[in-house]
């Protein structure tokens, strides 16, 4: 009688389990409903004509050039490079980009048929969303998994977008930029700056003031609603009929290659569980908002751009609760 009793206490904890597993999972889901419900918005804004297409373009360059900016620099400003874990977990993640670069350079020609689409192809490979990601990780794993987290997008900060201006300026016109050309739109671009600038006074070991510090994270803090908001507000549903292809690719390596690889080069460095499991999380988050701006500024594809960007949020629904219960099961 007791060995059925255990038994049955056995099943019924593993029902448990089983059920907030399943709960766990929709709420990981439900945290990225707010993101899409934006984009849906600025969608919804352009189809009615609440904003005439100069203001959004304004509000584009708004984004790009004072908004982006405050918020690389606070994010890596508050970061914090003290714990081994965290450089082997910034490592693998730049392992991972480094990697993808490779891969999509040497397959370009079959990516897309001209330099903006791959521009923007290519921005989905190695972008993406750190604050979607930043929300599933709070929920998780709570101020150590968001400060780990933080640290990986200080360290791929620079080099996701010193790689995104270097391939759309060489890509994304009709012709290929002069090489002196290309190191000059990354030298001035706002956003590789504002990095720079950060990284030299952590270096230096220069604290930002409280009153700069709050008014630079207000900035940023505008960034991503009125970015989900202009990303909807660009997108084309015609891209779905006569964009398949990198559309599809863009989706592809986003959601599918990017995981793979980073899953291999997290497994190799050996990272721990809790860090493996935020480089996962970061990895199955749809693409960046920040791609659609710098693919607007810098001559890349946007409105394919803004396609990707939509599928990936929202799949990303299933990739990212996907990639935690494999990692999990």
């Amino acid at each position: 009688m007791r060995g059925r009793s255990n038994e049955a206490r056995s099943a019924y904890l593993a029902h448990v389990r089983a059920f907030c597993q399943n709960m766990w999972m929709f709420d990981i889901a439900l945290s990225l409903v707010p993101v899409f419900s934006l984009i849906a918005l600025g969608a919804g804004l352009r189809r009615f004509n609440v904003l005439t297409a100069d203001v959004w373009s304004s509000l584009e360059r708004l984004t790009y050039f004072v908004l982006f900016p405050p918020l690389m620099f606070m994010s890596i400003v508050n970061g914090s490079f003290a714990s081994d874990e965290a450089l082997w977990f910034g490592l693998a993640l730049s392992s991972a980009v480094v990697t993808m670069t490779a891969l999509m350079l040497l397959a370009r020609p079959v990516l897309a048929k001209d330099g903006p689409q791959f521009s923007s192809v290519f921005q989905a490979g190695i972008r993406w969303n750190g604050y979607v990601a930043l929300g599933v990780v709070a929920s998780l794993h709570g101020d150590v998994g968001v400060g780990l987290a933080a640290i990986g997008f200080a360290v791929l900060a620079p080099v996701n977008n010193v790689m995104s201006v270097l391939v759309l300026s060489r890509y994304a016109g009709k012709t290929p930029k002069p090489f002196m050309r290309v190191l000059r739109s990354v030298a001035t671009d706002p956003l590789i700056l504002s990095i720079a600038i950060a990284v030299i006074l952590v270096s230096l070991g220069v604290r930002v003031s409280k009153p700069v510090g709050d008014t630079l994270n207000l900035l940023g803090d505008a960034t991503v609603s009125l970015g989900l908001i202009c990303v909807g507000a660009a997108l084309d549903f015609s891209l779905l009929r006569t964009g398949r292809w990198p559309l599809a690719a863009g989706v592809l390596l986003r959601l599918v290659v990017m995981p793979a690889v980073a899953a291999g080069l997290s497994y190799t460095i050996g990272l721990s569980r809790i860090p493996f499991e935020i480089a996962m999380i970061c990895v199955s988050a749809p693409v960046a908002i920040s791609a659609y701006t710098v693919a607007r500024q810098l001559g890349g594809d946007a409105k394919l751009m803004a396609g990707i960007i939509t599928l990936t949020t929202l799949l990303s629904l299933i990739t990212i609760p996907l990639t935690l219960w494999l990692m999990n099961s």
